[in-house]
């Protein structure tokens, strides 16, 4: 039986390392390629920056624009998301599981159907169509339903009732009880649900590529000419520069979840 089980593990872990190797290893050789002299030469041909640099150089907006999309899509689906989730979990009706449904309905349409509905409808605001708001009003609409079920997953399984009910009877009105009883009970939730909204937004492609303008280029839509320029070791440059944007952010981000430590 044992033997059976032992069999099993190494097999499971033959699998996962496979799987692992499988999609880290294409990472590590393109990493590798944008620092490379010539591609098809390999590193035989020698190492060199000058792609990296030539990215920074040529791409830094984008980088910026990214990064500053990401902040602001964060930023307005927190305020927006964590009321919503949490009225939406509190909320038990057929209206409340409707409206929940039409939040997450961007999620089911291709992402270019969503910004055409965006250009039809606020396209012909020119001032609002060149800027980088208009790309963040569409990362909104997408980003949204993963906070909402986040927050409101979160309140459901706390028992954030009883704990409210506590705080009532103490005297707490209802915006003390929120940010003093809610938020801090459900922190989890929204460092989770602010995860997939910055690693969402960085990413997204289909629907930035449609909303922007020459000006407004982000990181995805900058990496898309990179290799449309047919030079893989620029675009190669880009992804390591991105994984070096983006990896640390969410490191950050996740150390945010780590419980403090009560002092002696």
């Amino acid at each position: 039986m044992r033997r059976t089980h032992r069999l099993l593990f190494w097999c499971q872990l033959a699998v996962t390392l496979l799987i692992c190797a499988f999609l880290i290893v294409p990472v590590f050789v393109s990493a590798l390629t944008g620092f490379s002299v010539n591609y098809f030469k390999g590193p035989s041909a020698g190492l060199t920056m000058k792609w990296v640099i030539k990215v920074l150089e040529d791409y830094h907006m984008a980088i910026l624009n990214s990064l500053i999309v990401a902040g602001t899509t964060l930023v307005v689906v927190l305020l927006i998301g964590i009321p919503a989730g949490y009225v939406l979990s509190r909320w038990k009706s057929r209206f409340a599981r409707l409206i929940e449904e039409l939040i997450t309905l961007p999620i089911a349409l291709p992402g270019l159907a969503s910004a055409l509905a965006i250009i039809t409808v606020y396209g012909g605001f020119r001032e609002f169509r060149i800027s980088l708001w208009f790309i963040i009003c569409g990362h909104v609409i997408f980003t949204l339903p993963f906070m909402v079920r986040s927050v409101s997953a979160a309140c459901s399984s706390q028992n954030i009732k009883t704990l409210e009910e506590g705080a009532a009877s103490l005297g707490a009105r209802f915006v003390q009880r929120f940010m003093g009883v809610v938020v801090p009970n459900i922190r989890s939730g929204i460092l989770a649900g602010s995860l997939m909204v910055v690693t969402l937004s960085l990413g997204e492609f289909n629907l930035t590529w449609m909303l922007h303008a020459p000006q407004t280029k982000t990181l995805p839509v900058g990496l898309a000419d990179a290799y449309a320029s047919l030079r893989i070791e620029v675009g190669s440059a880009y992804t390591t520069v991105f994984f070096l944007i983006v990896i640390p952010l969410l490191l950050l981000m996740q150390s945010l979840d780590k419980p403090k430590r009560l002092k002696p």
